[in-house]
C-alpha cells in the first residue's frame, strides 16, 4: 500500500515539475514577442512569431490575438485583418500540446483554460465583421486550422500542408473541421464524404468495408485506422455526424466537452507520450479495440459540463 501511494505522488510530483519547467521556458526563453501586431495601411496584421516550434499556439498567443482582433473589428480605420506565420515553414503547427498534457496530469487549470480560450478565439474569427484573411503558407495543423478556416478568406500556397492528427494522440478532431468541411456535403453529415463507397453506420463497418475492398488505397486507410485510438475514432465519427447540422457556436460547445473528456481519460496522455515524448510510435490504447468502446462510454463524453460548459 505504501509503495503504491509513494509511486502515485512521485509521478504527480514529476508532472508538476515538468509543467513548471515548460511554463518557465515559455515565459523566459522568448527574446522576441510571440505575436507581432501591426497596422499596415488599413490592414491589421497578426504574425505568429514562434518559428522554431513551427508557430505552435500557446496561451500567451491566444491572449494577445483575441483582444486585438476584437479591437480591429470595431476600428473604423481597419478594413481587413490578416494572419500569417513567421519563418517560412509553417502557418501554425497546432496547439502547445505538451504543456496542456502536463497540466492535465496534475489538475492544473491550463487544461481547461487553454481549450476554452482557444475556442472563444475560434468563434470570434468565425463571426468577425471584417474580412479575415489567413495566409496558410506551410504546415497548418490542429489549432492552426482553427485560426484559418473560420475566416472569410484563406490563401494557400504550393507549400501548404493541412493535417488533423488528433486521433493519433488519443484526441478528437477539432471543431472547425466538423463545422466548415463536413457540412460541404456527404451522407449523414459528411460520413460519406470522408470514406466514399466504404461508408457505414459505424466505425467498425467502415473498417470492414475497407478490408473487404482489398485495393491498395483501402488497405492503407484500414492500416491507418488500426493505429488510432479506438475511443477517439468512435467519438470523432459521432462528432462528424452531429456537427454537420450544428452552428459554429454549438460545435465549439460540443468540442469543448470532448476536449475535457479527453483530459479525464487516458488515451490522450498515452498518445502524447508515444508520438511526441518517447516517440516510440507504439501507444497502448485503453480500450484497445473498437468493440470494447461502448455507446455509453461515447455518450458520457458528449454530456453537459453544467456551469463549466463553454459560453460564447
Amino acid at each position: 500500500m505504501f509503495t503504491t501511494v509513494f509511486l502515485y505522488f512521485s509521478s504527480r510530483l514529476r508532472s508538476i515539475c515538468r509543467l513548471q519547467r515548460i511554463q518557465g521556458h515559455m515565459m523566459s526563453s522568448q527574446v522576441e514577442p510571440e505575436v507581432l501586431l501591426e497596422k499596415v495601411g488599413n490592414a491589421g496584421v497578426i504574425t505568429m512569431n514562434r518559428p522554431k516550434v513551427l508557430n505552435a499556439l500557446n496561451m500567451t498567443m491566444i491572449r494577445q490575438i483575441y483582444p486585438q482582433l476584437k479591437k480591429w473589428e470595431n476600428d473604423k480605420e481597419t478594413d481587413v485583418v490578416i494572419i500569417k506565420g513567421a519563418g517560412g515553414k509553417a502557418f501554425c503547427a497546432g496547439g502547445d500540446i505538451r504543456a496542456v498534457t502536463e497540466a492535465g496530469k496534475v489538475g492544473d487549470s491550463l487544461a481547461e483554460d487553454f481549450f476554452r480560450e482557444e475556442y472563444i478565439l475560434n468563434n470570434a474569427i468565425g463571426v468577425c465583421k471584417k474580412p479575415y484573411i489567413a495566409l496558410i503558407d506551410g504546415i497548418t495543423m490542429g489549432g492552426g486550422v482553427g485560426l484559418s478556416v473560420h475566416g472569410r478568406f484563406r490563401v494557400a500556397t504550393e507549400k501548404t500542408m493541412f493535417a488533423m492528427p488528433e486521433t493519433a494522440i488519443g484526441k478528437t478532431v477539432r471543431p472547425y473541421r466538423v463545422s466548415s468541411m463536413v457540412r460541404r456535403g456527404g451522407r449523414e453529415g459528411g460520413g460519406g464524404t470522408l470514406v466514399g463507397p466504404h461508408y457505414s453506420s459505424s466505425v467498425e463497418g467502415i473498417v470492414q468495408n475497407l478490408k473487404a475492398d482489398g485495393s491498395e488505397f483501402a488497405n492503407k486507410q484500414a492500416e491507418t485506422l488500426s493505429k488510432m485510438s479506438p475511443t477517439s475514432l468512435k467519438i470523432t465519427y459521432r462528432q462528424l455526424k452531429e456537427g454537420a447540422t450544428l452552428s459554429l457556436a454549438d460545435v465549439l460547445v460540443m468540442e469543448y466537452r470532448l476536449s475535457q473528456a479527453c483530459m479525464r481519460g487516458c488515451d490522450f496522455y498515452e498518445g502524447v507520450r508515444a508520438v511526441l515524448v518517447d516517440k516510440d510510435q507504439s501507444p497502448k490504447w485503453s480500450p484497445s479495440t473498437l468493440e470494447e468502446v461502448s455507446d455509453q462510454m461515447v455518450d458520457q463524453c458528449f454530456s453537459s459540463l453544467g456551469d463549466k460548459d463553454l459560453t460564447l
